[in-house]
């Protein structure tokens, strides 16, 4: 007990210390610039506390529960061989690992609330997690197949831009942000691992071109399919006066009986870990016909990844989404936008380069690649790719322009970039624009950018307020690219004069 509480303790400070970039800039830009703290200050700082608290409980229960059981899943049927078998694994832990993610709940009851329920926020979860599924089967077929990535990048990406020609706006910022947030604190270890395990088993495959690319194409399906979907609702009758009534009914709970509410959430974090547990149940009991080893232990995780959920969620609303709104509110105030454009910069920089997930894949990236990459010029790379997208995010919120036009800039940019660059840093690029939006980055970002357009004049919440994290995801790729092509261009510079 006293080594897990240590455990516990360290789990924690590092969520702590994840969160200090962002009270950094914060604390500066209130200090410096705005001069003021803001209402509520201490509700939100408790908030932060509550964020961090869910986020260590959280990742506790996941070491403790269901990485283990992940990983050792999928090394006994990669010993086992069987395509079908792997095939249907990749689809189940891509669908339950998703449908659990905290940042795809935020933005999904997000868009739920600002749509007045025209888009349902589990509905939305369930296409999400069911791409994520799809993609994780493909991605595992591609890895045996030893298909090369491009191909596959650039198609999707050519179908992207099609479907957002067709979409409607209300649409087109949430389904790119969709994608942005699929790849998180569950999704991000049990893919990385499943894709790199895979190559490295595999006869003739190289772990940094074959292994890697499994997170890039889960943020590439869902930005199609939720499109697709916005097709569909857009094109019936509103049923905002059925969402009224919903919501009205849910806040008369909250208020009669809080204890019950709170129950309610707990049973719907159950809901959404259930999936992940059931699918591990299905593959060790049915398939593989062995009994579970610490069945005590993997059931506290469990506990504790639902706890943590509850948790992280009770601080978004207490101090992410608030800070991310008055900050907003704050800062449009003033009579130049710099202020705005060097915050949104500072904010995306500083919790780019704290993310845990990008220091994870950079140090795979790192040793897979044997000296060809250096794991703190990829971050640097990275951290200055998702400072340019939320800088040109927010100027478009502030000028109105259609975000159709700069999504499709930038992913032609990142289709032409794919086909120019050297072949072992596209599936990492790719994977490191999913990697860039953890879970304390998304919920601050989007409420950055619905606080925005609250306030400005003529803006429409769901059209301009959504579409932050896509630019997150978009410019890391263009960034990472165009270094790696620069430089294969100088060394060939160099061989040719010497």
């Amino acid at each position: 007990m006293p080594e897990q509480l240590k455990d516990f303790a360290h789990t924690f400070l590092h969520a702590v210390n994840n969160l200090l970039p962002i009270i950094a800039v914060v604390v500066v830009f209130q200090a410096l610039v705005l001069r003021q703290w803001p209402e509520g200050g201490g509700s939100m700082a408790m908030g932060l506390l509550i964020v961090a608290l869910g986020v260590a409980l959280f990742l506790r229960g996941l070491e403790l529960g269901i990485f283990p059981v992940g990983k050792s899943l999928a090394n006994q049927f990669a010993r086992r061989g069987s395509l079908p078998i792997l095939i249907s694994f990749g689809f189940a832990i891509g669908f339950s690992a998703v449908i659990a993610e905290p940042a795809l709940i935020a933005v999904a009851d997000q868009a739920a609330e600002i749509s007045d329920g025209r888009i349902d926020a589990l509905t939305l979860r369930l296409i999400v997690a069911a791409s994520v599924g799809l993609v994780m089967a493909m991605g595992v077929l591609r890895v045996i197949l030893g298909h090369p990535l491009h191909w596959y990048m650039i198609i999707g990406y050519l179908t992207v831009v099609a479907v957002t020609f067709f979409a409607p706006e209300e649409i087109v910022g949430l389904a790119y942000d969709s994608g942005g947030v699929t790849t998180n604190i569950v999704t991000v270890p049990l893919i990385a691992a499943l894709g790199i395990g895979l190559a490295t088993s595999i006869r003739g495959r190289n772990p940094l071109i074959d292994g890697f690319g499994l997170v890039g194409l889960a943020v590439m399906v869902p930005m199609i399919s939720v499109q697709l979907y916005g097709i569909i609702v857009y094109g019936q009758a509103s049923p905002a006066g059925d969402a009224e009534l919903v919501m009205n009914g849910d806040d008369a709970i909250d208020a009669a009986n809080p204890l019950l509410q709170m129950a309610l959430d707990l049973f719907s974090m159950l809901r959404d870990v259930l999936p992940i547990l059931l699918v591990i149940l299905f593959f060790q009991y049915a398939v593989l016909k062995r009994a579970l080893s610490n069945r005590l232990r993997i059931a506290a995780g469990f506990a504790l990844v639902i706890i943590g959920l509850y948790a992280f969620v009770v601080g978004l609303k207490l101090g992410l989404f608030p800070i991310g709104r008055s900050m907003a509110e704050q800062l449009i105030q003033f009579d130049s936008w710099l202020w705005v454009y060097l915050f949104a910069f500072a904010i995306g920089f500083a919790t780019t380069m704290a993310e845990p997930a990008l220091i994870a894949v950079g140090q795979q990236a790192e040793e897979a690649a044997a000296g060809k990459i250096d794991g703190r010029a990829i971050r640097l790379l990275v951290a200055l790719g998702v400072a340019i997208g939320i800088t040109i995010g927010i100027h478009r919120i502030i000028t109105g322009d259609s975000i159709h036009h700069y999504i499709i800039a930038g992913y032609s940019l990142v289709i032409v970039l794919t086909a120019l660059s050297p072949r072992y840093i596209v599936a990492l690029a790719f994977d490191l624009g999913g990697v860039t939006t953890s879970e304390v980055t998304v919920p601050l970002v989007t409420a950055l950018g619905i606080g925005l357009a609250t306030h400005i004049e003529g803006r429409d919440v769901l059209i301009d307020g959504f579409g932050l994290i896509a630019f997150a995801s978009i410019f890391p790729i263009v960034t990472v690219m165009s270094y790696a092509i620069i430089m294969e261009r100088l060394v060939k510079w160099r061989s040719a004069r010497s």
